[in-house]
């Protein structure tokens, strides 16, 4: 089965299963594999940079050599068995509709007027304090988890596996997992995490910067506010930290009418962070349907282009050899 197909299926499984808690997840493995290989190379590495990037590298390399590995034992007892393997190896590293299930979870009582839960819910999605979140406050931060998770969850595998197959989409998967357990900027992971941070920015710069227009575009098949995506696109999106989640960030709330970003409290401490677009409307509940509904159909728009672009790839590639045996 050819690697598009392949893709289209995980795809379908993805929006039709999510993320069942009782199916095993590579990630879950990865998280124990990561911390088990933290404890040995600090005890083994005196420089902890060094020690991080050999973990960093290790992982990675386990994870892509699992792919390949399952995909090549399921070849070896039928073709057919390894385009399951691939298949499944794609749609694990997809999340699209978990995305919008954990979002929907915090809409859902928080249109209900249940405030309380709707802190409880949207704390599992963000790692900022969420006790004392207004409905805008609890809005923003789902909206915002939806906007940065459309690049790592969904475009960014989908741009991997595009390009390198399902080891390629389960490598990225690998780094994206290792940013979120050590690229923090505390006295534990400063050094530690260096690396996996540093990866994480370079294998999301080229998904980033192609999805956020899509996100322009997205908004006028929905009849939301294109024009003002690209402008918050082009306005804001180097203001947040991050050299690639500031631009999805821009983009939906350009495409939403509202403003991102903000004041924020960690662990107690306060932090202001550079706002994002302009608030044409306040947050509420509504938004965060109408994020999810961006998601999906950039991503969509993702997929479309990136299968079309693929396609044109190979086909220049057939013709440039085609002309070289000619010659």
């Amino acid at each position: 089965m050819r690697l598009e197909y392949q893709i289209l299926a995980a795809v379908a499984l993805d929006l039709a299963l999510g993320d069942p808690r009782w199916l095993p997840h590579p990630v879950k493995g990865i998280y124990r594999l990561a911390l088990a290989l933290e404890r040995v190379a600090r005890r083994l590495v005196p420089s902890a940079r060094v020690a991080g990037i050999l973990t960093a590298l290790t992982v990675y390399g386990v994870a892509g050599l699992t792919a390949w590995g399952t995909i090549r034992l399921a070849g070896l007892a039928h073709p057919m068995a390894a385009d399951v393997a691939s298949i499944v190896v794609i749609y694990a590293t997809i999340a699209a509709r978990d995305l919008a299930h954990h979002s929907m979870a915090v809409f859902r009582p928080l249109a209900a007027g249940d405030l309380p839960l709707a802190r409880q819910r949207v704390a599992m999605i963000v790692g900022r304090d969420t006790d004392r979140l207004d409905e805008p406050g609890v809005a923003r931060a789902a909206v915002e988890s939806v906007a940065e998770s459309t690049v790592d969850g969904v475009t960014a595998p989908l741009f991997f596996a595009l390009i390198a197959g399902p080891v390629g989409a389960m490598v990225y998967r690998a780094i994206n997992t290792l940013d979120s357990i050590f690229g923090h900027k505390d006295d534990r992971y400063l050094y530690f995490g260096w690396a996996s941070a540093r990866i994480d920015d370079l294998a999301n710069f080229i998904p980033a910067r192609l999805t956020a227009p899509l996100l322009g575009a997205a908004a006028l098949l929905l009849g939301q506010r294109p024009l003002q995506s690209l402008k918050i696109l082009l306005r804001d999106g180097r203001k947040h930290e991050s050299p690639n989640a500031g631009l999805a960030e821009a983009a939906m709330a350009g495409a939403l009418g509202v403003q991102l970003g903000g004041l924020n409290t960690y662990g107690g401490e306060p932090l202001d962070k550079p706002t994002i677009g302009d608030p044409l409307v306040p947050l509420a509940a509504r938004h965060i349907p109408a994020a999810n509904a961006l998601m999906f159909a950039a991503s969509g728009l993702f997929l479309a282009f990136g299968l079309a672009a693929r396609a044109l790839t190979v086909h220049i590639v057939h013709i440039v050899h085609l002309l070289r045996s000619a010659s």
